[in-house]
């Protein structure tokens, strides 16, 4: 903008240039002292000039300022046309700067200034008006006094003291010079010939003085130029023509319109005004009008800081145009009347002139003169026979849209109407208001300042979008790119970030035109200097002369010039920032440096770091696209064309690789391809010209996984206690075989499942692998130069990987193979990974903690809650915007510990193997109940001794059993048999006291396994844990634990089922009645029927061979006893075995059923009575002890093969109890009868255990009851008659008493009945107790049986 100041009309331009042997920042210091003279007042510049050289110059009591533009470029020979149409665009006055030394003089200095001023401005040009040359003087040059410098060069000392106001004088001097230049060019503009130039074109230019059709003899003198030869003003003199010798302008103040007199003298007046129309005397041709050169005095006036003159000018001047003949001088004059209101202004605001306070806001008269004077250059045109181009018209109708944007622009930033906004208009470099606005461009603060002005950004935006159309072709490369520039710093500023990034694509354009055009240049200039300087080598004796004519382009030497890399960021960071602005993040992939030579460690900040680049990287990767897609991907092709222009290879690189790794959702698989390929290639160029800078990963995150493959189950080691060492030749436990091997007492422990997260556990010096999963999203084959692990802790020993390629849109796994060297702790913190030409770059993958995982599932519904809600405006919707601030400002992070995939390394083990088996494929077959041995031959194959060896089962029958305890549904007696089956009935068991403690390296060992055939088993296992625990380490384990090994030998069993036991039951011993007499011989030996019971099963055969069953009794102070049956294929048969009755004491039956776990806590789930419980455990406790006392086995009929019969499965009921239990009171009961003079009892005869008594006779029953218990008892006695009806009692039945008995003792009654009728009686006799409840109050009973029969021998009546 500051190219484009609003009040850029009234400014003389100065040209700074370097002389000789400067220092850049020298030059800048000195240049920058010289800028503080934005404006120098009127009464300062000397006045000494005559003649119409004194037109211009103000009287030494003036008023006004002159205002100074410092430039450091010259003007463009393209705008010559301009020299009289806009003055103030060229540069009016040339001030060399110079640094004195003692090594270079001031001679020196002037010749050199003025070589360069003749490769700038050429004799033929007009301007510049003045020139001049500081040198400035510093400490160590030599001393010049101020008279001594040569005309044309002004020496600045290091020493004065006011340095600021002799330059001040000095730049005064050279302005009073431009000032009376301007004088000598309205003279030559007043006479004929130059009017007829001045209109002869839209933009016309006065010819140099040998193209001027005549010269003017008689003002020659007043010709000349103001400095030598190398003036800028041409020298118009000739010889060919001569005016009259009365030619002249006679102006009172200054030449008014209508007032051209002849005169010889000028003579200049204090005051100014134009006469009236009806005095004027034209000296100018008829032919051309007069609007042209009073518009010219009005731009001379205005430069010379007249603003009452220029006015008084313009005004005369737009009444000329008002025909509308004349249309882009019309504009201009009304441009530098706008220009003149606000110089007035800010007169006014200096304290200069008095204020005018008016309700209107001043700036809006102005703007509508810059719209009028807009409005006027559109409908400006070239005439069709001058062949001119539109290129001025179109910039002078830019420039004047600039200055209008420039007006509102000021005022609108200022906050107002005031010295800030006349300020920045006049010196826009001056004020700090447009950095505020770069820097704090929010939308609030946007917003006040449109409240505070009242001009909106919209109506800034389009007055400067009125710059922007096809008139923009018709300007210079320069021209459009300052245009483009200027109007890209306007939107920026008005937050307008869319518009701004839209033609910063041009801006970037226009620049990307000059350094292709400026290429050529210099490629046909080289060109042109090799071909004279004979620089093409041939390659002559290689070919023939002729072949070397006929081809001159073979053998050609190329020369590779340098490429200067200045300003490439510059391009890069615009286009960089218009692709953000678009939604497009070109800066995605970094630049990074080669890694340089240091440790595998990284610390905690940098891995923190990392992750959050990752989380970026993740947020950029997002589905939360930003802008059009098609936009987008029309925009990368540009972005990559501009890049090779410049040329940067690695920019390119980074631009296609940047547009693939965040836009690879969007691009077609051609795109992706094409990208690739063209990053690859600009990546080759690089490494090829031995650049060291290169680029980071850029394909996102390709590691998708690492994991550890599980060991072989023969090598993966365990942890144990160091208390099983001690117990490792017990058999299994009771936790371990019911619950599954896990020894927690509690059925529900939460430690436990943390504890189950166990480490993995690797073992020293052995091979292990790791699979790291690979992921390539692209439909392209990634490519990976290495992959590497990055681990902390012991050393690890890992082959990178090389050159993979992954497929495309797929995950990858790849296996690497790794030897941990020491025991320790090894954590895998994740990869390294390295794209072909590319840095490598460190991936980690840290291990998601409950908390994390709790943290990561509210981020992500979070993401998922906002992503469809507009809770974002403009540009704040962009990926890395959004995502950033949710994040940040919501969720706060996680303060847990990142943390890695850690492993254990223990020390070596020692490997065993199996050499030897006596099964046959692995299988075995056994009928229930049979025992077989299987015998395994063991080998140490490590150098490493075992000193701990364990073996350990399992099989199909135990998985079931385990699952039905843990649901917890079964009863009392199910559970207790479940878990008993589980540990007293194992389907393998060895011997572990006989085996061998130790096996050395190399040894084998047998060992022998017991299998048991149990019905429902189908396979089982052994496993063999060994160790070598008692290693020879100076420091003892601390830990309790030790690692061991487990071999497993799979076994197929096959178990046949043969024999089934069914209707158990005991009986007392006068059932041998209904029981065959082969049965009854077999039970000799048995004594009294109160001691002894009859224990009988019922036995099946199944299978198709015979089986001799045996039952045997093992009882104590009773000898043992053995029944034995033959059981056919296909029949049933039942074998009696008589039994002791016994009694358990109260102690016994008073137990729980026992759990045979170790489980503790267990809630009993039984609703029975208390009554009910108690016949429970009795029937359990009894059970128990007649399982002990009988036991039954089985062998083939004709064969060895034997085996167990189980008699678990049976069930006792009360009615075997109580013939199982011997009574409390023991109860005889016998039938005896009175003879008439007999007092003793006769017992009756009995035979085949029953008395034989005649009916109708009274006989008596005598009970004996002896108490057997230890202690006394008191007991009453029921009578239990077979059949009422036909028996006669005496007395009552129920309840009779018997008194008190002690231990031991007895007592007898007798209670008399009557038959009524022949036949067979039964009757039973019940002692009680009568304190007892009614379950358990019964302390014995008996029975007794009777025939009644006629005697054979009574007579009858």
């Amino acid at each position: 903008m500051s190219s484009h100041a609003f009040a850029s009309l009234a400014h003389i331009r100065i040209l700074l240039l370097p002389v000789g042997p400067i220092h850049r920042a020298t030059f800048e210091a000195y240049a920058a002292e010289i800028r503080t003279f934005d404006s120098i007042r009127l009464g300062d510049i000397p006045g000494d000039a005559k003649d119409e050289r004194a037109r211009f110059m103000p009287s030494p009591l003036s008023s006004g300022y002159l205002h100074l533009s410092f430039l450091s470029h010259p003007s463009s020979p393209a705008h010559s046309p301009l020299t009289l149409f806009r003055p103030s665009h060229f540069n009016l006055g040339i001030i060399g700067i110079s640094a004195c030394s003692s090594t270079y003089s001031l001679a020196s200095a002037l010749d050199q200034f003025e070589n360069t001023l003749l490769e700038i401005s050429p004799e033929c040009s007009t301007f510049p008006l003045a020139k001049t040359c500081f040198a400035f003087q510093d400490d160590e040059g030599p001393h010049v006094s101020l008279g001594e410098n040569p005309p044309g060069l002004s020496v600045i000392p290091s020493v004065m003291g006011n340095k600021k106001l002799y330059i001040g004088t000095l730049l005064a001097d050279l302005c009073s010079q431009i000032l009376s230049e301007f004088g000598r060019m309205v003279h030559i503009l007043e006479t004929p010939v130059g009017n007829e130039y001045l209109n002869a074109s839209l933009f016309p230019i006065l010819p140099a003085a040998a193209e001027m059709p005549f010269a003017l003899e008689s003002n020659s003198h007043l010709l000349q130029p103001s400095f030598g030869s190398h003036s800028s003003q041409p020298d118009l003199v000739s010889s060919s023509l001569s005016t009259p010798a009365n030619y002249g302008i006679k102006r009172n103040s200054s030449v008014g319109p209508g007032v051209l007199q002849a005169s010889s003298t000028l003579q200049r007046q204090p005051t100014l005004g134009p006469p009236p129309v009806k005095k004027r005397v034209s000296a100018v041709g008829t032919a051309s009008s007069h609007g042209r050169l009073f518009k010219v005095y009005g731009d001379f006036f205005l430069l010379s800081g007249r603003t009452q003159d220029a006015k008084i000018w313009y005004q005369e001047a737009l009444n000329l145009f008002k025909t509308g003949m004349d249309p882009a001088w019309q504009a201009s004059a009304i441009e530098g009347m706008a220009v003149i209101s606000v110089l007035d202004s800010w007169a006014a605001g200096q304290g200069l002139q008095g204020s005018n306070s008016d309700t209107k806001e001043p700036w809006v008269d102005i703007n509508e003169q810059l719209s009028q004077a807009i409005a006027i250059y559109l409908k400006a045109s070239v005439p069709s026979e001058t062949g001119q181009d539109y290129s001025l018209l179109a910039f002078v109708y830019t420039s004047a849209v600039l200055r209008q944007t420039s007006l509102l622009f000021c005022v609108w930033s200022s906050k107002g109407w005031g010295a800030l906004a006349f300020a920045s208009m006049l010196q826009p470099g001056a004020t700090s208001c447009w950095q505020k606005l770069v820097f704090d461009n929010s939308w609030t603060n946007l917003e006040r300042l449109s409240t505070l002005t009242g001009i909106t950004r919209l109506q800034i935006a389009n007055t400067i979008s009125q710059a922007h159309g096809p008139w923009l072709l018709h300007l210079g490369r320069h021209e459009r790119l300052v245009v483009l520039q200027s109007m890209v710093s306007v939107y920026h500023c008005l937050g307008f970030k869319r518009k701004e990034a839209y033609l910063l694509r041009e801006v970037i354009s226009c620049i990307m035109d000059l350094v292709v055009c400026a290429r050529d240049e210099d490629d046909q200039l080289r060109k042109s200097d090799l071909g004279s300087a004979g620089l093409v080598v041939r390659t002559a004796g290689l070919e023939n002369s002729d072949d070397a004519v006929a081809s001159p382009r073979k053998g050609n030497l190329g020369v590779r010039r340098n490429e200067d890399m200045e300003g490439n960021q510059s391009v890069l960071k615009l286009l960089i920032y218009a692709s953000k602005v678009l939604g497009i993040n070109l800066e995605s992939v970094s630049l990074a440096a080669l890694p340089t030579a240091g440790g595998k460690e990284h610390s905690d900040p940098a891995i923190e770091d990392t992750l959050s680049s990752e989380n970026l990287d993740l947020v950029e990767l997002s589905h939360n696209s930003f802008g059009w897609p098609e936009l987008q991907v029309a925009v990368i092709p540009e972005a990559i064309a501009v890049a090779e222009t410049l040329p940067d290879q690695l920019a390119v690189a980074r631009i296609a690789l940047s547009a693939l790794k965040t836009m690879h959702r969007t691009l077609s698989t051609n795109d992706q391809y094409h990208l690739y390929q063209t990053a690859s290639r600009a990546l080759a160029v690089t490494r090829r010209r031995g650049d060291t800078s290169t680029i980071e990963y850029w394909a996102g995150c390709p590691v998708h996984n690492i994991a550890v493959l599980p060991l072989p189950l023969h090598r993966l080691p365990v942890e144990k206690p160091r208390s099983l060492f001690a117990s490792r030749t017990a058999p299994a436990t009771a936790a371990n075989l019911i619950s599954g091997a896990v020894t927690d007492p509690f059925l529900y422990n939460p430690r436990k499942s943390m504890n189950a997260q166990g480490k993995i556990v690797l073992v020293q010096g052995e091979l292990v692998e790791l699979v790291i999963t690979l992921r390539n999203p692209f439909v392209f084959e990634l490519e990976l130069q290495s992959v590497s692990l990055i681990t902390s802790g012991v050393d690890f020993e890992c082959n990178a990987i090389s050159s993979t390629v992954i497929p495309p849109n797929s995950l990858y796994p790849v296996t690497v193979s790794a030897i941990a060297k020491k025991p320790g702790v090894l954590i895998i913190k994740g990869c390294t990974v390295q794209a072909p030409s590319g840095a490598p770059r460190n991936f980690f993958l840290p291990v998601s903690t409950e908390a994390d995982g709790n943290h990561q599932t509210r981020r992500q519904s979070m993401d998922k809650c906002e992503s469809g809600r507009a809770k974002y405006v403009g540009l704040d919707s962009r990926p890395w915007e959004k995502g950033g601030k949710r994040f940040n400002t919501s969720l706060s992070p996680s303060k847990s510990k990142t943390r890695f995939l850690e492993c254990i390394v223990i020390p070596e083990q020692p490997l065993l193997r199996l050499r030897w088996t006596s099964l046959t494929h692995a299988a075995v077959m056994l009928y229930n109940g049979e025992r077989s041995t299987i015998r395994l031959t063991l080998e140490n194959v490590s150098a490493l001794p075992i000193d701990f060896l364990k073996l350990s089962f399992e099989d199909s029958t135990v998985s079931p059993a385990q699952e039905v305890l843990s649901e917890g549904g079964l009863g009392v007696f199910e559970t207790y048999e479940t878990e008993y089956d589980l540990l007293h009935r194992q389907a393998f068991s060895w011997n572990g006291d006989k085996e061998v403690k130790v096996v050395k390296p190399g040894q084998k060992i047998v060992v022998s396994v017991t299998c048991l055939g149990k019905i429902g088993c189908t396979r089982g296992a052994v496993h063999v844990s060994y160790s070598y625990v008692h290693r020879n380490e100076d420091e003892p384990s601390a830990s309790g634990t030790f690692h061991a090994r487990q071999l497993t030998y799979p076994v197929t069993v096959t178990v046949y089922h043969m024999l089934e036991c069914h209707n158990m039951n005991v009986m007392p011993l006068d059932a041998l009645s209904s029981i065959s007499s082969s049965s009854s011989d077999s039970l000799g030996g048995v004594g009294d029927s109160h001691e002894w019971c009859l224990f009988s099963i019922e036995i099946r055969n199944t299978y198709g061979l015979p089986f001799e069953v045996t039952f045997s009794r093992a009882q104590a102070d009773t000898p043992d006893a053995t029944a034995f049956s033959v059981v056919p294929p296909g029949s049933m048969s039942r074998i009696i075995v008589p039994i002791r009755r016994f009694r358990l004491s109260d102690d016994v039956i008073s137990r729980s059923i026992p759990t045979l776990s170790d489980r503790q806590f267990v809630v009993a789930k039984s609703n029975l009575s208390v009554a009910e419980e108690k016949a429970q455990r009795e029937l359990f406790w009894y059970r128990e002890e007649l399982l002990k006392i009988v036991y039954g086995r089985w062998k083939e009929a004709n064969g060895n093969r034997c085996g167990d019969l189980s008699l678990r499965q049976q069930r006792m009921t009360m009615h075997m109890l109580n013939a199982l239990r011997t009574d409390r009171a023991r109860i005889d009961l016998s039938l005896v009868q009175y003879g008439p003079d007999d007092d003793s009892p006769t017992t009756l005869k009995h035979r085949g255990g029953k008395f034989i008594v005649e009916p109708n006779i009274i006989v008596n029953v005598m009970v004996k009851v002896t108490n057997t218990s230890p202690s006394p008892l008191t007991m009453t006695l029921n009578l239990i008659p077979g059949s009422e009806d036909h028996i006669l009692f005496e007395g009552s039945l129920t309840a009779i008493p018997l008194g008190n008995v002690g231990s031991g003792q007895s007592k007898a009654i007798e209670i008399p009945l009557c038959f009524l009728c022949v036949g067979h009686f039964e009757l039973g006799v019940e002692a009680r107790l009568p304190a007892a409840p009614e379950e358990s109050g019964r302390a014995g009973v008996g029975r007794v049986r009777a025939m009644v029969r006629e005697s054979c021998f009574q007579n009858p009546r």
